[in-house]
């Protein structure tokens, strides 16, 4: 098969579509030819040399994908070949053909057409598992979605509107807020020029936020817990803004508050199962009905893969999709 190759962590320059050896087929896989992936920010710091992927992984970048089944593992049931799939990585989707454990497909959801569902699977599972599971939001409550305008904000956006949650968010730029507002967020916060604690805490009437979903980690951490309403409950996902913080447990203690991080690549198997399945159950529903929708901002040639790291690192509003030819 071809792929994207590394030839040595650095800049996107060092991507390059080579031959590679096709994937082997284990217990409980399932084989898929790949139609499209996806871009995500831990690809860029893959490529970087800072985000090795879990044993056993790929080393091939590409944390989702979109495909049609090729063949079936030893003990997959379910699947049928030529089903229409997406599926959750731990690493391999800029490649023609990628191994799944069976656990992480899902199939294609109706009206989502085949390229454009590569671009579901980690924003469904993260928001999915972060917003809904770990963090319990409810009808009625108030979710702080940072980088509202990236391709997990603008569906955490959604996702939270459809839950009946009241959303907010912080992005960069009118224009950007902008186009979270048409996705249904109420709370638009520059975080250029304006304080998303004072702002938020005044449009909730000095509440807070019940959940924040937080892509930068170290930079925000302080001021996370400050905007937290009692009960609040703070998730971690990204470290944009740094690894360290200084952590107010005072704070914490006086609103019964709780802070948790997570991230999808590194949990076993059978966990990333269990949120799939989830997934299945409750999101693909919202999806179907248009109630939740894909948003791509650009679609490339993966032999283009370069330049779509580059549009990743500008910011795009939505997901970065790489299509096979």
């Amino acid at each position: 098969m071809h792929a994207i190759t590394m030839r040595e962590p650095g800049g996107p320059d060092v991507l390059e579509w080579a031959e590679r050896p096709d994937p082997e087929l284990g217990q409980g896989q399932v084989l898929v030819d790949v139609a499209a992936s996806a871009v995500n920010r831990a690809d860029l710091l893959q490529r970087q040399g800072h985000y090795p992927p879990p044993p056993g992984a790929p080393d091939i970048l590409g944390l989702e994908c979109s495909g049609t089944v090729a063949a079936l593992g030893n003990g997959v049931t379910g699947w049928e070949i030529g089903e229409r799939v997406c599926a959750l990585l731990a690493g391999g989707g800029y490649a023609e053909r990628v191994a799944v454990p069976a656990g992480q497909l899902l199939p294609v959801p109706a009206g989502v057409d085949l390229v454009t569902a590569a671009s579901l699977p980690e924003v469904a599972g993260t928001v999915w598992s972060n917003v809904v599971l770990a963090a319990n939001l409810a009808a009625g409550e108030t979710l702080l979605v940072h980088g509202g305008a990236g391709g997990v904000g603008t569906h955490a956006i959604q996702v939270g509107k459809a839950l009946g949650a009241m959303v907010a968010v912080t992005a960069g730029s009118d224009e950007r807020l902008a186009r979270c507002a048409e996705l249904g967020a109420d709370i638009l916060i520059n975080y250029r020029e304006q304080d998303f604690v004072k702002e938020l805490r005044a449009a909730t009437e000095g509440r807070g936020a019940d959940v924040v979903l937080d892509n930068m980690g170290a930079a925000y951490l302080e001021r996370n817990v400050d905007v937290l309403a009692r009960h609040g409950r703070l998730v971690i996902i990204g470290m944009q803004g740094g690894v360290k913080g200084e952590l107010n447990v005072g704070a914490l203690l006086g609103k019964c508050a709780g802070v948790m991080a997570t991230n999808l690549r590194y949990r076993p198997v059978a966990e990333k199962a269990a949120i799939i399945n989830d997934v299945l159950l409750h999101l693909w529903p919202l999806i179907e009905s248009g109630e939740v929708r894909p948003v791509v901002h650009e679609t490339l040639p993966v032999q283009r893969a370069a330049d779509a790291h580059r549009v990743m690192e500008s910011g795009p509003f939505g997901k970065v999709l790489l299509q096979m030819q």
